[in-house]
């Protein structure tokens, strides 16, 4: 498949990124009264959550709009939130609406590797951008958005989830880069693991998942010149051990421009999950940021992906080079 042209909107940049990851279409900003979709690609949504979360987007000056099937339970299997094709349809449906300005989901859990392929992608494409947020399980989504569509995406957080009810400083960080994207152009800092400074494009997230996606068959080639970021959740050392080395094995991390790193909640003592990010990723010779905290911390900062971006190990910080929205 031919990668997708560099988006609308990006500038030529002073620390340009090397060839292999493009630049995507950057969607525009929100504003006040638009209408926002929320679907269920994954797991299960509860009620309660969810119209919690509703009226925090209505403090937003945002108009929700349910996806028909957000509160679905799939009959035999607990873990899904209704049938793979409903959950698909339900975001082609949401995202292709004109009269919807962005689309957040609503959790994550597993289940977007089974409706990704179901997703209609042509008629997303020919939507053109808008904002789509998650994390977690979502970053199969965000992989497809990138390479079947070519567009700028939101790694950040979801509606019906304890980080976003619960943590007024995950709230700001999307609410400021949805509406005043020009206002979050240092969305993450944290300290070195490994020092240098590199140019790339942004993209990554929650590592299981990115490993999960290789050998499909619209899976992105490598992440080669690209600023790559990982988190995960609830994976211990060990399990993080075979994660990061299937991607070592493969080749796609051959040629990473640089490794930003969030958060590990629930994956063992800190200590030894970073013995063995060092391990795993020290050799590769490119700078490694750690504790930038994005993922499954509950004060999550909201990272665009597919963004050209500087990360600086030495100062500690992720820098975008353009602003997350237009």
């Amino acid at each position: 498949m031919t990668a997708p042209a560099p988006g609308p909107g990006i500038p030529p940049s002073g620390a340009a990124a090397p060839a292999g990851v493009p630049a995507l279409a950057r969607p525009g900003r929100l504003r006040p009264g638009d209408r926002i979709a929320v679907v269920a690609p994954s797991g299960p949504v509860p009620e309660e959550r969810l119209r919690t979360g509703l009226d925090l987007l209505r403090g937003w000056d945002l108009e929700p709009v349910v996806a028909p099937h957000v509160l679905d339970a799939h009959p035999a299997l607990g873990h899904l939130a209704g049938a793979d094709q409903a959950r698909a349809r339900d975001l082609t449906e949401a995202y292709t609406d004109p009269s919807v300005a962005a689309v957040v989901c609503a959790r994550g859990g597993y289940g977007a590797q089974r409706m990704v392929d179901l997703v209609d992608w042509p008629a997303i494409r020919a939507a053109g951008p808008k904002p789509f947020i998650g994390y977690s399980d979502v970053t199969v989504l965000h992989e497809a958005f990138a390479v079947r569509a070519g567009f700028a995406t939101l790694h950040g957080p979801m509606i019906a989830t304890a980080a976003f009810l619960g943590e007024p400083r995950t709230r700001e960080s999307l609410r400021a880069t949805l509406f005043a994207p020009e206002t979050v152009r240092t969305p993450a800092t944290g300290t070195a693991l490994v020092p240098g400074r590199a140019a790339g494009v942004t993209l990554g997230g929650c590592a299981s998942l990115l490993a999960a996606d290789l050998g499909t068959p619209h899976a992105r080639p490598s992440a080669r010149g690209g600023l790559l970021l990982l988190e995960d959740v609830g994976e211990e050392p060990y399990r993080l051990d075979r994660i990061l080395t299937q991607l070592l094995r493969s080749g796609w991390l051959d040629g990473v421009a640089g490794i930003a790193l969030g958060s590990w909640e629930e994956c063992g003592p800190y200590e030894e999950v970073r013995a063995l990010l060092a391990d795993r990723l020290g050799g590769l010779g490119v700078p490694v940021v750690e504790r930038l905290g994005f993922g499954h911390d509950p004060a999550a900062p909201t990272v665009p992906l597919g963004v050209p971006a500087v990360l600086d190990a030495d100062a500690g910080t992720l820098a975008l080079d353009v602003p997350a929205l237009l």
